[in-house]
């Protein structure tokens, strides 16, 4: 088993900044891609921003610039450092990860999400 513990979310005013943090527990052998998700009641959970083991990151249009994920891959964690932010930043932010789990001495890939995170943005 597998877990992913979120914390961070919050309330901001338009244009303040705020933290997420995510980390993997369980029996982990390891982890690829991280990434946070967000969903607005009504509408597709849609991607915000991932990153790679090795580094590589990639962002959403509407968050280029104004979010940054980064990660410590020797505590399986994950952050998203959000600034600018604006109303329509509002959502329930949800942590993934692609992981590579140990079931004795076999090894499954697993696709992880969190519970979620609310993020509301007003003044």
């Amino acid at each position: 088993q597998v877990q992913l513990m979120e914390s961070g979310g919050g309330l901001a005013q338009p244009g303040g900044s705020l933290r997420l943090s995510c980390a993997a527990s369980g029996s982990i052998f390891r982890v690829n891609a991280m990434g946070w998700y967000r969903q607005i009641p009504g509408k597709e959970r849609e991607l915000v921003a991932i990153i790679y083991s090795g580094g590589l990151t990639k962002y959403a249009d509407s968050v280029k610039g104004r979010f940054t994920i980064s990660r410590d891959n020797a505590k399986n964690t994950v952050w998203l450092q959000m600034s600018s932010l604006k109303p329509e930043d509002t959502a329930v932010y949800y942590c993934n990860a692609d992981i590579v789990r140990t079931v004795g001495s076999d090894y499954y890939s697993t696709d992880s999400w969190g519970q979620g995170t609310q993020v509301t943005v007003s003044s």
